[in-house]
């Protein structure tokens, strides 16, 4: 292919993915497969990397490509970027209507839009012929900070407008063509799903945690290392244009960009330069956002100001359901040049106010600290609080989060403490009222013991989390066995939690290897149990012991040790004996187990109720022994794999079983050190940690190409 024939095919993909991003990130309607996207974007990439000359600033591939910044360079707005006035009840919104009403009677005819208040951060865009070129924070209103390699990260922003194709375009209302200069306001926040998730997976490896969504984009937006902000699942609604310039730009009118006519920006109206597309009203307004290819907030048309609070109470009432944070509705009047008439108080405008939603951040007294031990042995600390109502509910528990939060925040016993409940979130700690101690309060000392069984705790240095590492823990028991049983361990069919559970209650199991002394009548004298089930489950329980060494060291629980970590080590050691003797040093020397997993697994076989544990199983007979197995040479020899999504012709076993046979190695989770992502459907958060390495994406056909030695 020459060289215009590629730059052609360079734009048509940037186009392609542009379209793609906009139908995922923003509508929700994606109409192609991850695989068939990533395919696209190994093609983008792959042109830009031999003609690296062709890469701009809107590319898809630049959304996490900028350098580590020393410090945020100050920015003017083109416009102020005001606040808001708040109202707390109905009355509250009446009365601003007859105070505005004062300065102007026509709005006493207006009509209003009702939009979800954000608790997010706010953001200042700015577009120049079309492409993404500047974004900013608030900062003080008039000028904020430069975080546009920050912004670039997230998929939701459109880096070029619009983003639109002629189906997408019909989506969202209709195509309208960008402006000259255009400046946009919008809202960074974190979904709670993606806030949980994120958590999860960072409780999983070890690391610190965050408290809440607000703060954890805020300071991930601010962050110094685009990468780091990559990694965070921040997302975008706009709802407001600041500045509309339909002429062309030179130095000046770049700088002095017109105001747009809106209900909060709205000063130089009348110097508008070919505004006839400029959007009359806040419905317009979104509607022309939306078409551009921008995500805007949710809003309801209100024709009265009765309508107006009608709609806020329903917000209220959804606040719970929704998917992010709100702390309350904005209330905008409708038509943007009556807005604009009404001016501004202070720093406040006249034609649109907050509706703030009764609080969910109390102070009450900290009774007591006391602490949880999870499945994995994890200690997590939580506040026994002074009963306290938070937006309607009773509050007697909030969490601590760890032990290093407790620290950080030097929270006592005894304190009078900020707590906040926001939707159906656990309550949590936010951090003492240092002015309201009397001398009273004491800090809190971490365990040293487990409190469920009174074993050693373990704290692993650069880890946040502290462990019980007993597996008999009584409090781990219910979970452990969950676990043990589950499909990727020991896959005892017929063996679910609600049947842990009784067997638990009953007192017939205390640790997982009491599972293979069962006997029949133990079983029958449950309920729900006849001679059928009975038999069924003994029979899975026996046919477990057959499971393959990886199995048994998968289902023990060892923090650390998943599938893919439980596979590297049987196929080194022969038997639970030979791994048991292996020392620190030696478990660090395998590709893959840093020195945490590595002390992890050491301590786990040093403890004498572990070591009890294993004599039990030995003595039931569940004691695999596999031939270590030699390092295949292959056409994938040296390769590093991570597998990710459903495969068309392969289970993830299967997978990984043919990779081996062909030399090559599997690993759990994407790392600078991996070679390639077998990526299938629905690939999950390994397809954008693959993306932000720079490791290539291939498929289940280009993976058999390179095992037949294809290049």
């Amino acid at each position: 292919m020459n060289d215009e024939a590629l730059r052609q095919r360079l734009e048509e993909l940037r186009r392609e993915i542009r379209e793609h991003n906009y139908r995922y990130y923003v509508l929700n309607q994606p109409i192609i497969s991850d695989a068939e996207y990533d395919r696209l974007m190994a093609e983008l990439r792959a042109i830009e990397a031999e003609h690296p000359e062709w890469i701009t600033p809107d590319s898809p591939t630049q959304r996490a490509g900028a350098p580590p910044a020393e410090k945020f360079e100050k920015v003017p707005h083109p416009a102020s970027i005001l606040s808001l006035a708040n109202a707390f009840s109905p009355d509250d919104l009446r009365a601003w209507l007859e105070r505005i009403a004062r300065v102007d009677e026509r709005v006493l005819q207006a009509d209003f839009v009702v939009e979800p208040k954000l608790d997010g951060l706010t953001v200042v865009l700015h577009y120049r012929d079309g492409v993404f070129v500047r974004g900013a924070t608030r900062g003080d209103g008039e000028v904020g900070e430069d975080v546009t390699a920050n912004l670039r990260t997230i998929k939701a922003l459109p880096l070029r407008l619009p983003v639109t194709g002629a189906d997408a375009a019909d989506a969202a209302g209709g195509s309208v063509q960008p402006p000259a200069y255009l400046v946009v306001r919008g809202e960074v926040f974190i979904r709670l799903p993606d806030f949980e998730r994120l958590n999860a997976e960072l409780e999983a490896a070890g690391e610190k945690t965050y408290v809440n969504p607000r703060n954890t984009a805020a300071g991930a937006l601010r962050n110094l290392d685009p990468a780091v902000t990559a990694a965070r699942p921040l997302t975008l609604l706009v709802y407001q244009i600041v500045a509309w310039q339909t002429a062309p730009l030179n130095a000046t009118n770049a700088t002095n960009a017109t105001n747009a006519t809106n209900a909060t920006n709205a000063t130089n109206a009348t110097n508008v330069t070919n505004a006839t597309n400029l959007p009359k009203t806040q419905t317009e307004t979104l509607a022309c956002l939306r078409s551009l290819g921008f995500p805007v907030p949710e809003s309801v048309y209100c024709a009265d100001i009765e309508e107006v609070i009608a709609a806020c109470k329903r917000w209220e009432q959804r606040r719970t359901d929704l998917d992010y944070e709100i702390d309350g509705a904005v209330v905008k009047i409708n038509d943007l040049q009556l807005a604009a008439d009404l001016g501004v108080v202070g720093k406040d405008p006249r034609g649109a106010i907050a509706y703030k939603f009764p609080a969910q951040e109390v102070t009450t007294r900290l009774l007591e600290i006391r602490v949880n031990v999870g499945r994995t042995g994890v200690l997590t600390p939580y506040a026994v609080l002074e009963p306290v109502e938070i937006g309607g509910v009773t509050v007697r528990q909030a969490t601590l989060h760890n032990f290093d939060y407790i620290a950080e925040k030097d929270i006592r016993v005894g304190d009078r403490v900020r707590v906040k409940r926001a939707g159906d979130v656990i309550p949590y700690v936010i951090g003492p009222v240092e002015a309201a101690r009397d001398g009273d309060e004491w800090p809190y000392i971490p365990p040293e013991t487990c409190p469920a069984c009174d074993q050693p705790v373990e704290h692993v240095e650069g880890e946040v989390a502290w462990y019980c590492v007993n597996a008999a823990c009584p409090a781990q028991l219910v979970r452990n066995l969950e676990h043990f049983v589950s499909r990727g361990a020991m896959d005892i069919v017929g063996l679910g939690i609600k049947i842990v559970e009784q067997l638990v209650a009953e007192g017939l199991v205390e640790d997982v290897a009491d599972l293979y002394t069962l006997r029949r009548e133990d079983l029958l004298a449950l309920e729900g149990f006849a001679d059928k089930k009975a038999d069924n489950l003994l029979a899975a329980i026996a046919a477990s012991k057959n499971q393959p060494l990886s199995r048994l060291l998968t289902a023990l629980g060892i923090r650390g040790v998943g599938e893919v970590v439980a596979a590297d080590l049987a196929s080194r050691y022969a038997d639970l004996d030979a791994l048991a003797a292996a020392s620190l040093e030696e478990l660090q020397a395998i590709e893959g187990i840093g020195p945490n997993i590595a002390q992890a697994i050491v301590d786990w076989f040093a403890r004498p109720a572990n070591r009890r544990l294993l004599e039990k199983l030995r003595a039931a007979g569940v004691w695999p022994r596999q031939r270590v197995r030699e390092t295949r040479q292959g056409s994938l020899s040296g390769k590093t794999f991570v597998i990710t999504g459903t495969l068309p012709g392969f289970s993830r076993q299967q997978a990984k079983a043919f990779i081996e046979e062909h030399g090559g190695r599997v690993t759990g989770s994407v790392s600078k050190k991996t070679d390639y992502l077998l990526a299938g459907e629905n690939p999950g958060s390994k397809l954008e940690k693959a993306r932000q390495f720079g490791v290539p994406v291939i498929d289940e056909h280009t993976l058999r190409r390179m095992a037949a030695g294809e290049s």
